[in-house]
């Protein structure tokens, strides 16, 4: 093994370490908006990812899909601390009177059941080292949802082969106050999405993954 080797291979042990660490701080902190270990974590998984990319494409011409950008930790760490100070070391007095709602849906179609559901068990597998016994997986709704409890709820864990994205929207919208998880049944589909009378649709994001060039030009002329 040749000392550029080595060192791409210790570049991406320190990936599989800054994520664990960023993990860990994610869970503890608890969904607190801007908790100093998870910025500390991100910074440092964001920065060895940077290193890792940089070093394969050194080594190998070869580049992750991890589109990152170094940090400078202390600039982050000045930046973090005039945000939370406000300006001046004041504390911001202009809140937002409402509460902002982001609604999304993405569907997808399935080529292989089989091979997504094979993807899922492997992913679960990953995310629990050292279980040798698990549930079966059955159907493509429980692979999805387990992919989703992985990749910690981001739609980006099912940015796979095994999924074929189709059409999407997203909806931004002001609501008088945020949701409340309690007032809703676990097998409720449309509550928790059922917008108020009194909420504001600020804009509508429509996703099209599979327009062709043609289609785009016909949809920006429609508009």
């Amino acid at each position: 093994m040749t000392d550029q080797h080595a060192e791409l291979d210790a570049a991406l042990e320190r990936v599989f370490e800054t994520a664990r660490r960023h993990l860990a701080a994610v869970k503890a902190a608890q969904g607190r908006i801007d908790d100093d270990e998870v910025w500390q974590a991100y910074v440092e998984l964001n920065n060895a990812s940077f290193e890792y990319d940089e070093r394969l494409l050194d080594a190998f011409g070869e580049v992750t899909p991890w589109d990152v950008e170094s940090i400078d930790p202390d600039e982050a760490d000045a930046r973090l601390a005039a945000g939370l100070a406000g300006v001046d070391g004041v504390e911001p007095t202009d809140p937002h009177p409402r509460v902002l709602s982001v609604r999304q849906r993405r569907d997808y179609r399935v080529p292989s059941v089989a091979a997504l559901i094979r993807v899922a068990e492997a992913a679960r597998r990953t995310s629990v080292p050292g279980e040798d016994e698990f549930e079966p997986i059955e159907g493509v709704g429980e692979a999805v949802l387990e992919l989703l409890q992985v990749g910690d709820g981001s739609l980006g864990a099912l940015d796979i082969p095994e999924l074929e994205p189709l059409d999407g929207v997203v909806m931004v919208s002001e609501v008088g106050a945020p949701l409340d998880l309690e007032a809703f049944d676990d097998d409720d589909s449309a509550g928790p999405f059922q917008p108020n009378a009194d909420d504001r649709l600020i804009g509508r994001l429509d996703e099209h993954p599979f327009l062709t060039a043609d289609d785009e030009t016909d949809e920006v002329e429609a508009r």
